[in-house]
């Protein structure tokens, strides 16, 4: 039963970061396109490890993550504003490179050359 409500609780503080995130105004959170990968939070609630990535890259994304660590305060009181939590746990933020890499993978499966045809032949018995 503790795990299900960690899980939500989880999906909780994800869904309201997201639209913290949207409302803050430090350049180097809103000039680039952040999407909030995985939330990890502990099961005392004082941790949350909050994994970030970029469409830009990993760079941009360790450049929003200083963003966010020195706006982590304020997201952090609106999180407690927002979420009735006993509670509200400190933020750790994280770049990762998972969008980049994603977008790559689809790259290169689009630039194969296969003919739909031939996989329709290949399939009849």
């Amino acid at each position: 039963m503790a795990n299900h409500r960690m899980g939500r609780t989880t999906e909780d503080i994800k869904r309201e970061l997201t639209a913290i995130f949207r409302e803050l105004k430090d350049p180097r959170v809103t000039e680039v396109f952040l999407s909030i990968v995985r939330v990890e939070v502990t099961y005392d609630l004082s941790y949350c490890t909050v994994f970030v990535s970029a469409l830009e890259g990993l760079d941009k994304a360790k450049g929003a993550c200083k963003g966010l660590d020195s706006a982590s305060g304020y997201i952090r009181r609106e999180l407690g504003h927002r979420l009735k939590l006993r509670h509200v746990p400190s933020l750790i933020f994280t770049a990762t490179d998972s969008i980049e890499y994603s977008a790559e993978i689809s790259r290169i499966l689009n630039s194969l050359d296969i003919k739909e045809s031939e996989d329709a032949e290949d399939n009849t018995p």
